[in-house]
């Protein structure tokens, strides 16, 4: 495409996520300023039981101001393996381990400004072994059937993009 940085300023570190302003020269010679949030990644999972049901969280996320209705996901720890990342945040996050993890794909969360990338796994065999919680998660672990969960996708309640784009790759993995 012709389009190459020609400097690159750190602008923000948090405990989270970092902000940068890449300067970027298009293919006409225009150089303009490009605002990236630089992220680790992180995994969500498709957590199903024998029956079909699956396992959802709900919690306050501060920057919707709302209780969001969501799969179970997390950030990647420092030189984690996504597989080794998605193992654990089961556990964290609904106090199950998966005898088998599948991976069914992944995205960018909002490639226009962030260079976050979610890998999504399929959690099957799930047999209790919570690990504590993160401290800064209070977690309300919801069981629903697909048509829940569509019912609630119709209605506007349940809108993740994560969880939306997840359950997607979920049934074309499955031909549901």
């Amino acid at each position: 495409m012709g389009y190459s940085v020609t400097d690159t300023r750190p602008v923000f570190e948090g405990r989270a996520f970092k902000v940068r302003i890449d300067s970027v020269r298009a293919p006409d010679g225009r150089v303009r300023p490009i605002e990236v949030v630089e992220h680790v990644g992180a995994v969500t999972l498709v957590a199903v039981e024998g029956d079909g049901s699956l396992y959802l969280v709900r919690q306050y996320r501060q920057p919707t101001r709302e209780d969001l209705l969501e799969l179970p996901a997390g950030t990647l720890g420092a030189g984690e393996d996504p597989d080794e990342c998605a193992r654990r945040e089961c556990r964290e996050e609904i106090g199950l381990a998966p005898a088998a993890l599948e991976r069914l794909g992944g995205f960018f969360m909002a490639p226009g400004y962030s260079t976050e990338y979610i890998h999504v796994y399929l959690a099957t065999g799930l047999t209790p072994a919570p690990l504590p919680a993160n401290e800064d998660e209070d977690l309300h672990v919801e069981r629903l059937t697909l048509a829940q969960i569509d019912a609630l996708i119709r209605s506007g309640e349940l809108h993740d993009s994560k969880t939306l784009a997840a359950l997607y790759l979920y049934r074309l993995a499955r031909g549901l």
